[in-house]
């Protein structure tokens, strides 16, 4: 935070950096309140669309989306995990990175022993590159299990346990971003507590534990937090989208079992491969090849533990 400044004046802007956490933490949780209402508001909108569709088969929807019936419990349970499984993609695709970006600084500091000397400029835009592209890449992800995960739960168990899986999901999301915006802020203080001369100051194992409490803590507060709230109002808006062709296959006249769990099976389907690729995508630590292409050649491939 301070940077090149000493004395008196890094003591200000570390405690300037404190408040800034605490305060952010709060807005944070004035957003988790907003992304509640939108969500609640996108809820009342999806049961307004399933009245409409239903028509006159409104009250046995009514009766199906009972909490105490064992597909809507189902779907609250599943609401509820998916909110715990998109937090662990996020906090993943942070550590993924910045493997990615400690690879390339050795790399760096390996191949140009002057950038320690001062003598030699560090190639900043490789690092950029790299966080631009993750940032990009990682998203996918996410964004599927936030878009699928509703298809998959809406045709292959119905509009009850729909109804279920977004109440689930908003109630465990309000909750879960809270904790991880509020938790993350409250270790990276900690280290800064510990730093100006608390529980035996730097180089204490107190430091030395507050050090990996702050590398947790920003997945926490800057990526995981924070997605959750767009996470909610995606799940509501497509559940929206798909409630009359869910009412359409498994209500009524036109009732298309086969075509429902076809498209149940494909969405979940795709999320388990997502997911699956996302874990064991490797991270390329190129080297410069001078031929002013692209700058990668013989990558070396580095896996890091997600």
């Amino acid at each position: 935070m301070s940077g090149d400044v000493d004395g008196e004046g890094a003591q200000i802007l570390t405690d300037l950096d404190a408040v800034g956490n605490t305060t952010k933490a709060i807005t944070k949780g004035i957003a988790i309140a907003t992304a509640v209402l939108a969500a609640t508001a996108l809820f009342g909108s999806y049961t307004d669309a399933i009245r409409t569709s239903l028509a006159e088969n409104y009250a046995k929807f009514e009766a199906d989306a009972l909490v105490f019936n064992p597909g809507t419990l189902v779907g609250i349970i599943i609401g509820a995990a998916v909110v715990f499984m998109f937090s662990g993609l996020a906090i993943n695709a942070v550590t993924r990175a910045a493997g990615a970006i400690v690879f390339e600084v050795r790399r760096q500091f390996r191949e140009n022993p002057g950038i320690m000397e001062g003598t030699v400029r560090p190639e900043y835009g490789r690092v950029v590159d790299i966080c631009t592209r993750d940032s990009l890449r990682e998203l996918a992800t996410p964004g599927l299990l936030a878009i699928l995960a509703p298809i998959a739960v809406g045709f292959g168990l119905g509009v009850g346990p729909l109804a279920g899986y977004l109440a689930g999901a908003i109630a465990t999301g309000t909750l879960m971003a809270i904790f991880l915006a509020n938790s993350g802020g409250a270790w990276d203080n900690g280290k800064k507590l510990v730093e100006d001369g608390h529980y035996g100051g730097k180089g204490s194992e107190a430091h030395a534990a507050t050090v990996i409490g702050d590398t947790v803590g920003d997945p926490f507060k800057d990526t995981a937090g924070p997605a959750i709230n767009p996470l909610m109002k995606v799940m509501n808006l497509v559940a929206l989208l798909i409630a009359p062709a869910v009412v359409s296959y498994s209500v009524g006249d036109h009732r298309n079992t086969p075509l429902r769990v076809t498209i149940a099976v494909v969405a979940t389907v795709i999320i388990v491969a997502a997911v699956t690729f996302s874990k064991r995508k490797p991270i390329a630590v190129a080297g410069n090849d001078g031929d002013g292409a692209n700058g990668v050649t013989e990558p070396t491939q580095a896996k890091v533990n997600a």
